[in-house]
């Protein structure tokens, strides 16, 4: 998710209590919450390294632990020589500490694990991606809930102290706020389920489904994009959760090409490594050039049904020999080829 998703999420959480039970928790939850996404430091070696590490160890079960032992740690040490609080407020406990920012770096694990790029939780035991596919990276309607569950109560505390009455806390909005995002998660997975059973009710050009996958709007939570893989081809095509049917017969095909020379030499580049490990709806295409190959593979996850707006994109180019002379890849599928 992005990052003001994040941190108002641990905000909440903060509010809904923790910041009750030790000093500097809510100071915890949002340096935590954060935390993980200290991988970003992989953008600095080109979008392919970040591709293979983001989302890695630092998103794991394991790493969300040690992050948040280490900013216990450190929040610990620096809360014990901190000067002493002017108002009333928790003692600064080790376990409570401990607790929060173990709470902030989980938070931040489950919100990825959430939308459709996915989360690797087992690392280093297991590379393996999960993902709930429920979620837009960013999704407005939540972001709106957050702001409107923590900004009323701080709204409703700079009003009383214009009149002079007893000022709100903000417990009861940081637990609306919660109580909203179960709900919406709730919510986008029935409507998650409900569309994979229509497109799996289907056969596409006369071939049954093989694989599956729906994935969300950033808006409409019923409004859905479906990818379909049947023997021969992919299948892309939009679905309604609120909706009796798909129309299967106008799904966009992205047929599979046959094994080439050429194509395998691609697949062999550290890139395309990179990419397979990651991606769940490969679509590859070559294109036969005067000097060589050009060679390209997609995500479908990230493909928009609009034209002209294509995500997640690994192209190779090749030599009549086969060569490597490039390889690169994109989250916003800036290719030489627009249309795939």
């Amino acid at each position: 998710m992005d990052s003001l998703t994040h941190t108002l999420t641990a905000v909440a959480l903060s509010h809904a209590g923790l910041n009750r039970k030790t000093r500097f928790a809510t100071l915890a939850m949002i340096v935590g919450a954060s935390l993980p996404d200290i991988d970003l430091a992989s953008r600095i070696w080109g979008s392919a390294t970040y591709l293979k590490y983001h989302r890695g160890i630092t998103h794991s079960i394991l790493g969300v632990t040690v992050l948040a032992a280490l900013l216990a740690g450190i929040l610990y040490f620096w809360g014990r020589k901190a000067p002493p609080p002017k108002r009333p407020k928790p003692p600064l406990s080790a376990p409570w500490l401990f607790m929060t920012c173990w709470i902030a770096t989980a938070s931040h694990l489950l919100l990825d694990f959430s939308n459709s790029y996915g989360v690797r939780p087992f690392l280093p035991f297991s590379g393996r991606w999960y993902a709930w596919d429920i979620m837009f990276i960013f999704d407005p309607l939540l972001l709106a809930l957050l702001v409107m569950g923590l900004g009323i109560p701080a709204l409703l505390r700079l009003i009383s102290e214009e009149v002079g009455a007893r000022k709100p806390d903000f417990r009861r909005g940081a637990v609306f706020s919660l109580c909203c995002l179960v709900a919406l998660w709730g919510l986008r997975d029935f409507a998650h389920r409900r569309v994979l059973g229509l497109l799996d009710a289907h056969t596409y050009y006369q071939e049954n489904p093989q694989r599956l996958g729906a994935f969300p709007s950033p808006s409409n939570p019923f409004a859905w994009r479906g990818v379909v893989e049947t023997e021969s081809a992919f299948h892309v095509l939009p679905a309604n959760a609120l909706e009796r049917d798909v129309d299967a017969a106008h799904a966009q095909a992205f047929h599979k090409v046959e094994a080439s020379p050429a194509l395998e030499a691609a697949l062999n580049t550290r890139t395309a490594e990179i990419f397979n490990d990651f991606a769940r709806f490969p679509a590859a295409r070559v294109y036969e050039e005067d000097d060589g190959f050009t060679v390209t593979l997609r995500d479908l996850r990230f493909t928009s049904l609009t034209p002209g707006r294509q995500g997640f994109l690994m192209e190779v180019e090749l030599d009549k020999s086969l060569r490597v002379r490039s390889e690169a890849f994109s989250f916003f599928g800036a290719g030489r080829r627009r249309e795939f």
